[in-house]
Parts: C-alpha cells; sequence; structure tokens
C-alpha cells in the first residue's frame, strides 16, 4: 500500500501541570513540538495565575484582599473570573467560584497529589457559599470585588478553561488539528482527524464501565465523586461541594461526562450535574448537550445525542 494512502500518524506527549497530567496531540506529526510548546505556556500561566495552591499566584493575592476592592487583575485572570461567574450563572448557581473556604475546610488545601488520604475528623455544619452573585467584576476596568469572608477557586472550570485557551493557541501556532486534555477535561481545535479525535470516557484510566468517543469540535468533561477522594475521621469526602450546604455532594452519581461547543460549558454541566442529582438528565436535556451518567451501581443513563 502507498504510504500517500496512510492516515497520518497521532502524536501526542503529556507533561504535569495544575496538580494533573496534561496531555498535547495533534494530527500532523510535525506540529506536535510547536504545539506542546504553545499549550504549554498557557498551562503554566494558569497555573501561576489560578491556582488557589499556590500561595504566589495572582488569585491567592486576589483572595487576601477580600473585603477590600477593588482590585485591578490581569487580562489572563479577568477572563479566567469571568468564566467562572459564566459557568455559575449558566447553572443557577450549581457551580459557585465563591466556595473557596469551603473548600480549605474541609481539608482541600493543596493539589490532590499532595493531599493525605487519612486525617482526624472535621466538625462539617451546614454552610452556604458567599454566593457568585457578590462578587463584582467589571469588565471594562479588568477589576474584581469580591466580600469580607469569601474567596474564590477556580477549581470548577479553571483545569477545563485552560483546555480551551491551551489548545486554541496550539492550533492557531501549527494550524494543525490538537487536542489538548487536561486531567479529565479534553479540548479541541483547529481542523480534526477523519472520523473525529477518539476520546475514552471513564471515572479513572483502568476503570470499567468505560466508552471511546469520536470528538469533532468544542470539548468533553467529566466530573465525578469517585476518583479524588479523602478520608477525615473516617468519613470519605469529595471535591464537588454543593454550594448551597458547603458539604460534599450526595450524588446519586459517581461520574457525569458532558459535550459542549467548550470544554469550559462542558465541565460547568458536568459539575452542576453532580450536585443537581437525579435531575439532571432532564436538566441536560433542557440544555441540548449530550451526556453520560453514571450511578453508583454502574447503571448509565444517557441524556440527548450521546452514543448508545
Amino acid at each position: 500500500m502507498s504510504l500517500d494512502a496512510l492516515a497520518p500518524v497521532l502524536t501526542s506527549a503529556t507533561f504535569r501541570a495544575m496538580g494533573t497530567m496534561n496531555g498535547v496531540a495533534v494530527d500532523d506529526p510535525d506540529a506536535l513540538e510547536p504545539a506542546l510548546a504553545a499549550a504549554r505556556a498557557v498551562i503554566h500561566a494558569v497555573d501561576a495565575a489560578c491556582s488557589r495552591f499556590r500561595s504566589d499566584s495572582e488569585i491567592s493575592e486576589l483572595n487576601r484582599s477580600a473585603g477590600q476592592g477593588p482590585i485591578r487583575v490581569s487580562e489572563l485572570l479577568d477572563d479566567a473570573i469571568g468564566a467562572a461567574l459564566s459557568a455559575a450563572a449558566s447553572t443557577g448557581g450549581l457551580v459557585d467560584p465563591t466556595i473557596g473556604r469551603l473548600m480549605e475546610r474541609i481539608g482541600y488545601t493543596v493539589t490532590f497529589a499532595d493531599l493525605p488520604e487519612n486525617g482526624p475528623s472535621i466538625d462539617l455544619q451546614i454552610c452556604s457559599a458567599p454566593g457568585w452573585e457578590s462578587v463584582i467584576h467589571d469588565r471594562v476596568n479588568r477589576t474584581v470585588t469580591i466580600p469580607d469572608g469569601a474567596s474564590i477557586d477556580l477549581g470548577a472550570v479553571g483545569k477545563a478553561w485552560a483546555a480551551d485557551r491551551a489548545a486554541r493557541a496550539a492550533a492557531q501556532r501549527t494550524g494543525a488539528g490538537v487536542l489538548v486534555a487536561c486531567g479529565g477535561d479534553v479540548a479541541v481545535s483547529g481542523p480534526s482527524p477523519a472520523g473525529g479525535w477518539r476520546v475514552r470516557v471513564a471515572e479513572t484510566t483502568d476503570s470499567s464501565p468505560w466508552q471511546d468517543i469520536h470528538v469533532f469540535d468544542g470539548g468533553v468533561a467529566t466530573s465525578g465523586t469517585g476518583s479524588r477522594t479523602w478520608r477525615r475521621g473516617g468519613e470519605v469526602l469529595h471535591h464537588i461541594l454543593d454550594p448551597s450546604t458547603g458539604l460534599p455532594a450526595e450524588s446519586p452519581w459517581v461520574m457525569a461526562s458532558v459535550a459542549a461547543a467548550s470544554c469550559a460549558e462542558a465541565n460547568a454541566a458536568s459539575t452542576a450535574s453532580v450536585v443537581l442529582g437525579d435531575a439532571a438528565p432532564s436538566w441536560l436535556d433542557a440544555l441540548g448537550v449530550p451526556a453520560r451518567l453514571v450511578r453508583r451501581d454502574g447503571t448509565i443513563v444517557t441524556v440527548g445525542q450521546w452514543p448508545a
């Protein structure tokens, strides 16, 4: 067979940042090096500005100014906060960036890789988040005001937003089709390979059940309550909080996967689905986004045009 008749070899590379493993794939092997450099630059910049696990990050400095605003922020953080507030608005507050102190309260003060699996018990009382609408975000003057006692956490959409931004930058630099995965959040940009990008949806890399799907544009995100867990006093905690209670969401879903026009939008919907619980399928159907939800007993519920 002529080599010209063979499909291009998919080439990829990985690197660690934002407390997780990140991957870059291209449909043209010659594009890998510049695509990787472009994506890495974006993701490291997002980490430096938006990580609440870094005391030197811009978001940490902003959180220390709670009650003192307005505070002028960089264009990067301005865009990230805009994405987080947009996610909050589109989910009716189910995804709320003002949960930062509530995340710290349950012990999530370092990246998950550095988080101790076990620890002493924590006395957790119901305490709602300050609320995303309490944040004053002036896009014209690029300032942010957060109320006293509030702390912004961009974790719910940060990695997905970074994946979108990195994929777009890499595709613009190379002209090739690019896929960027930040943890479980996948974004694609540029021309897609024939048949689309093959993406495996699963709770972990070696778990079952799993499903392979083909992505042509936008992004896919998965949120779950099973993979990022830790124990405090024998109680299992996880990182998806219900903003109305400040406690880990009690959800029937062990994982929720959503495809949308962007990875950030997909992540907002998948995280909201975990918080929303049994009402998630009808809510997702009304949004018009394809989704795949997995119950704790392994039962799978698909929504919209998600493939069977």
